[in-house]
């Protein structure tokens, strides 16, 4: 799982095995973000999430509010509303290509897209070694 701003640029990543579900992951994968600022402590909040109909749950929700992070989710279709008023979809909805052509780029990694490694450190390893090469080509370009 990957945590992107809002340019599509890493700035959390959790990994685990590929069995569980994402709404059981998107907490820690949440908690992993530390954005270095030049004085005091790092950012761990980002202001708005934006994530697919798969995060669509109202623990979630609720979860992102507590926390001060507004939630930008659509809602699945056939879910129906329990509490509260409808959930609408904020307007960087519209950005999320952005995430997605994140993804992309991970997957030009053959090793990361299929996962060859066994170990979860192997893996992650990795992972780290893609985003560094990727930042750097950036950087560059």
């Amino acid at each position: 799982m990957l945590v992107s701003e809002g340019n599509g640029f890493p700035i959390g990543i959790h990994i685990t095995c590929a069995q569980p579900h994402e709404i059981t992951l998107a907490r820690q994968t949440l908690e992993s973000i530390r954005v270095p600022q030049k004085r005091g402590r790092p950012r761990n909040r980002p202001q708005e999430l934006v994530a697919d109909k798969a995060y669509d749950s109202y623990d979630f929700r609720q979860y992102l509010r507590k926390r001060g992070i507004k939630p930008s989710i659509p809602q699945r279709k056939g879910r129906k509303v329990k509490r509260g008023r409808p959930v609408s979809v904020g307007a960087a909805y519209g950005e999320r290509w952005k995430i997605e052509r994140c993804f992309a780029w991970m997957d030009h990694f053959r090793r990361l897209l299929v996962r060859y490694d066994s170990y979860v450190h192997m893996y992650k390893a990795f992972c780290f070694v893609a985003l560094i090469l990727w930042s750097i080509n950036r950087i560059f370009k």
